[in-house]
């Protein structure tokens, strides 16, 4: 409807000043017409497929700002037109005195000339100090940051927002986290993860379908037993190609925190100053420590790097690698720890077998 209105707005301006243009012309070419008013109409419908063209013009500008305005941030938006109203409201009362200064009326074109030049000036000025200084112009104005705003429409809760990747839903401790209490704020879903979430469970591959549909079962039990925490959020942006970029770019806008278990999203979250709270952190801070000579109960399921090793795991998920334990795949065996391993991305146990030890 919009568009329609555009076109014909152009159409029918270009097509009346066309129309009565005529009176403008040189007096010997109108003399030379013998029928002035077929002119007229001819002008007119001239004029009208100009105004046509530049009412498509027109309609293409206006939809490529409004694709603009829809991917931009709520903050820079609200910063962008507070600092516009504060550019207008300047140029004006920097130029009001020009008004009252006496001008020859030769030069009469100077002052609506100057206060529009100077009134864009400041205006450009002003959304130009709203990019750079966006959120503290917000504070300026208003106590009521955008977190705020979004907080007073219900959509965040304050200082508590917790924005969930793939790999924190598929790892599904956020379940148990969330059963417990230790972990507070509501839970933001972007739209694109959940989409991630989706092609992961339609993989061809068994396991990673075996994945995807874990994770959207984790989603689910979590919105049934908590659905005014869960909260599936439809922001997205065109202008990044990756998972983890959105997910940055969305915490970094609400303030939010971002829950993962990405060992490279979190440091790449932790360079933009986003805050992280990385589920395997938690896992280690909390794991129980295995000393040199502790024995454990270990089932071997697959080969290790070495010829004679073999690979098991703990219940918590710790790799346990296992000298001269890859003839015993498929079975358990009692090994003895030798040694361990802790980094950031996660902990390694080195181990023998026990009846190797007493041999």
């Amino acid at each position: 409807m919009l568009d329609a209105i555009i076109i014909i707005s152009f159409i029918l301006a270009t097509g009346g000043i066309s129309y009565h243009g005529v009176e403008l012309l040189p007096p010997a070419m109108t003399d030379q017409v013998t029928n002035l008013q077929a002119l007229r109409w001819v002008m007119a419908g001239f004029g009208s497929l100009v105004g046509m063209a530049i009412g498509l013009s027109a309609q293409g500008a206006y939809r490529r700002v409004e694709a603009q305005i829809k991917k931009m941030p709520a903050d820079m938006l609200l910063s962008r037109a507070v600092g516009l109203v504060i550019g207008l409201l300047v140029a004006n009362l920097m130029l009001a005195p020009l008004f009252l200064v006496p001008v020859p009326p030769e030069f009469g074109f100077v002052k609506p000339l100057t206060a529009v030049l100077g009134s864009l000036l400041f205006a450009f000025s002003g959304v130009t100090l709203a990019d750079s200084q966006g959120r503290a112009l917000l504070r300026l104005i208003s106590p009521q940051s955008v977190e705020a705003l979004l907080v007073a429409e219900g959509t965040l809760q304050p200082s508590a927002t917790k924005v969930l990747d793939t790999s924190a839903i598929i790892d599904g401790r956020i379940q148990a986290l969330l059963d417990t209490g230790f972990l507070e704020g509501q839970i933001l879903v972007p739209q694109f993860v959940l989409t991630e979430l989706q092609q992961v469970a339609d993989a061809a591959n068994d396991q990673k379908r075996a994945r995807g549909r874990r994770g959207l079962d984790v989603l689910k039990r979590i919105q049934n037993a908590y659905p005014d925490r869960i909260l599936i959020h439809p922001a997205d942006y065109d202008d990044i190609n990756t998972v983890d970029g959105k997910l940055v770019r969305l915490a970094q806008e609400i303030n939010g925190t971002l829950f993962t278990n990405d060992y490279n999203l979190n440091k790449v979250a932790s360079l933009q100053k986003v805050r992280v709270l990385n589920v395997n952190d938690l896992a280690q801070s909390m794991r129980p420590v295995y000393l040199p000579g502790d024995s454990l109960d270990l089932r071997i399921l697959r080969e290790g790097k070495e010829p004679s090793q073999g690979v098991g795991y703990l219940e918590d998920g710790t790799m346990v690698v296992v000298e001269e334990g890859r003839s015993h795949i498929g079975g358990e065996l009692q090994v003895v720890v030798t040694s361990s391993l802790q980094t950031a991305a996660g902990r390694m146990i080195f181990a023998r077998p026990k009846s190797t030890l007493v041999a």
